[in-house]
């Protein structure tokens, strides 16, 4: 699946892998969907090529995909092909698995997947072989392409938790068994990948490029019957790391274009937490919860780590936009216009989780939000038209989708730190600043930094007037003939500096 590097290569330091991509989506108000939709987001894929990338090998891509929602008319006529039939919608769940080539490996994945879903009271309603079109792809996707196959499972009966949490899980567990059964080392190379495990959403993607995406997976992408109510679609650039058919995006929640430029501290953060974390959404005890880690999985990319911890947090009860907010916060510190509320809110999330920080467009969607957000200085670009044939067509440039001019209702660019916002539930378009202004609203963030926050004046204030003279650090001690104020101001002020205390 993928021929990267193991560790430190050369010049090459996998800590430092970023991607440079072109991002875009289009949304039906009317969450009806539509085949147009998904002919629209491929051409906007298309028409994206020049952001993306190519090896030496030309038709070797850097990666391209498409995320829809379930296509479940679609399903369930090839289902009935593949033998057996589907529940009501959102009582099953579609899982695009990356396989092994070889029979043996790929049905002891299938096996181990069977016994954690029978565990966890789901059913596996059936397996199929996604049909895919390989003639037009280069030696070097050739070489690392796997098995496509996509799982239906059901919903399970066992757990309170609801049907995305429940996938969450059996994701979770699955491929930490899988792992174990085939002998692949976390953090090394392996030819098992969930690109997606949802009630609502699939991910098609590869080591394509946009042009080949359509003609890869036409059998499916290609079908009339193939529908959806909106599409995000991502041409990945690997800036300086290195292309993978995993690494492809969109991943499971987002299509990421730019980097992290705080991405070590952001993982290390993450690890440190890991022995607190606890959900009581999930219905998981904390010996349940370490078998779902590590949360970032060592072998993605920036944008891998981004998706992980996003996911996390929607999975554990936040919503969709609240966990953006968290990640990508405005540049809210220094501003003095800000509304009190919401400034508080973002100071109350600086100390729940650091923000990702960087330039970077992120689009994102758990299938009842699609939206997209700048980071805090507005680095990379996102265009945005609404029409009145009720579409929002957004995209890292314009021209992308044709849309003729008295169509458009509204057309714009993302400003730095604002998130567009696609709310299929209620047929709206949320606005930015009403937006932020119900969740800063929805907590009483203000008074509870106001009760719990530790300021360092006062700490100073309560410390004794002897105490608080500032220790002499990187000189020797003076004489003095006070040995007191030797001691504190000579001999121990490194000590004190650096918080040591008399026991």
């Amino acid at each position: 699946m993928s021929k990267l590097p193991q560790g430190d290569t050369g010049l090459y330091d996998p800590s430092m892998d970023r991607d440079s991509c072109g991002v875009g989506f289009i949304a039906e108000l009317s969450a009806e969907p539509s085949r147009k939709t998904i002919v629209d987001a491929v051409e906007m894929l298309e028409r994206m090529s020049h952001r993306g990338a190519c090896g030496c090998d030309k038709n070797t891509g850097d990666g391209a995909g498409i995320l829809v929602a379930l296509p479940d008319a679609f399903l369930r006529e090839v289902t009935k092909d593949a033998g057996f039939e589907l529940p009501p919608q959102g009582e099953y769940a579609v899982g695009m698995f990356f396989m092994p080539h070889d029979d043996d490996r790929r049905e002891k994945t299938k096996l181990v997947f069977h016994e954690i879903a029978e565990s966890l009271g789901h059913v596996v309603l059936g397996w199929r072989r996604v049909p895919t079109d390989n003639s037009d792809l280069g030696k070097a996707a050739l070489e690392t392409e796997p098995t496509i196959e996509q799982v239906f499972v059901s919903k399970s009966m066992h757990s309170k938790a609801d049907f995305e949490q429940q996938l969450y899980i059996l994701r979770g567990l699955s491929i930490k068994s899988i792992r174990e059964a085939l002998c692949l080392e976390h953090g090394g190379p392996n030819d098992f990948y969930t690109c997606s495990l949802s009630s609502r959403t699939v991910v098609y993607k590869g080591q394509l490029k946009p042009t080949q995406l359509k003609g890869y997976f036409f059998a499916d992408l290609g079908d009339q019957r193939f529908k959806s109510y909106m599409a995000l679609v991502h041409s990945r650039f690997s800036t300086n790391t290195f292309p993978s058919w995993d690494r492809a995006q969109p991943m499971r929640v987002l299509g990421h274009n730019g980097e992290i430029n705080t991405l070590r501290g952001n993982k290390n953060w993450m690890t440190a937490r890991e022995g607190l974390l606890e959900c009581k959404g999930l219905g998981l005890s904390r010996d349940e919860m370490s078998k779902l880690l590590p949360i970032v999985d060592v072998t993605s990319s920036d944008s891998g780590a981004f998706d992980n911890v996003l996911e996390l947090l929607i999975r554990s009860g936040r919503s969709l936009p609240e966990a953006v907010m968290m990640m990508i916060p405005e540049a809210w510190h220094n501003d003095v216009n800000m509304d009190p509320e919401k400034k508080a809110l973002y100071e109350y999330f600086s100390a729940l989780m650091e923000p990702w920080d960087g330039p970077a467009l992120v689009s994102f969607t758990d299938g009842r939000y699609l939206g997209a957000t700048l980071d805090r200085n507005g680095l990379r670009p996102g265009r945005f038209y609404v029409t009145y044939s009720g579409r929002v067509i957004m995209a890292s440039e314009v021209g992308v989708v044709d849309v003729p001019n008295d169509d458009v209702m509204r057309k714009g660019r993302l400003n730095p730190g604002m998130m567009l916002l696609v709310d299929f539930e209620k047929h709206c378009i949320v606005d930015d600043d009403a937006l932020k202004k119900q969740y800063s609203g929805a907590r009483p963030y203000g008074e509870w930094l106001e009760r719990q926050k530790i300021q360092l004046a006062d700490i100073i204030e309560s410390v004794s007037e002897t105490e608080r003279i500032a220790p002499r650090i990187g000189m020797l001690p003076q004489k003095s003939e006070n040995k007191e104020a030797f001691c504190i101001h000579g001999i121990l002020a490194p000590l004190k500096a650096f918080g040591y205390t008399v026991e």
